[in-house]
């Protein structure tokens, strides 16, 4: 006689900026019974509210997400609701992107292109309160070091710089004054040990500081 499922239902909000990608995955994950998704969001702000509303067991995060990206979004809910465990998917394998999402307090990091993408388990898995990195970014101990830290707001300033947005626009989206914008994108190059806006576009796109969606 088969017994009765026993499994706590795990709870999710999903992250994703495209309607279908969330639609592909919402039903991945609801053929399981012990997964329920409780909301859907399009954008890190929605996000951030969305899960500070709702308190899901997991947040399954896109990294590329316009204006504020994942790990950004993630810093952000965590700092408010720390006992959320966070599951980021991305398209980008290289140890960077990686270190940046587990710094900003990622409980997983998965690769959205890989065909074989396990997103129950590891779902499951964070809920449980594992980590669960896809095996294709395995990190060698020792081989790569994060990098240096910077906060929320000012990953958001660098995001926007990224986006060729001058001091002006990232006050008006952000709601800084200008000089506030000025302090942050000096601050920033000052962590970074960089002196010019080239430089620093080029290393937080190598570093995996911003999405380049």
């Amino acid at each position: 006689m088969p017994q009765p499922n026993s499994e706590k239902t795990v709870t999710v909000v999903l992250v994703d900026d495209h309607l279908l990608v969330r639609r592909g995955f919402r039903r991945m994950l609801e053929d399981d019974p012990a997964i329920r998704v409780i909301g859907e969001a399009g954008d890190g702000p929605e996000a951030i509210d969305l899960a500070l509303r709702e308190r899901p067991d997991v947040v399954v995060m896109d990294f590329a997400l316009p204006s504020m990206n994942g790990a950004v979004a993630t810093q952000r809910i965590l700092a408010a609701a720390p006992a959320i465990a966070v599951l980021i998917l991305s398209m980008h394998s290289e140890p960077a992107y990686v270190w940046n999402c587990l710094e900003a307090g990622a409980r997983g990091y998965l690769l959205k292109n890989a065909m074989d993408l396990e997103l129950v388990e590891a779902v499951k898995g964070v809920a449980a309160g594992r980590r669960v990195l896809d095996p294709r970014v395995a990190l060698p101990a020792g081989s790569n070091e994060p990098a240096p830290k910077l906060s929320a707001r000012e990953l958001e300033v660098l995001q926007l710089i990224v986006n060729g947005k001058s001091n002006k626009d990232i006050a008006a989206v952000l709601k800084l004054s200008v000089n506030t914008v000025a302090v942050h994108r000096a601050n920033i190059m000052q962590t970074l040990e960089i002196h010019n806006t080239a430089e620093l576009v080029v290393y937080a796109i190598r570093n995996g500081l911003v999405s380049i969606a």
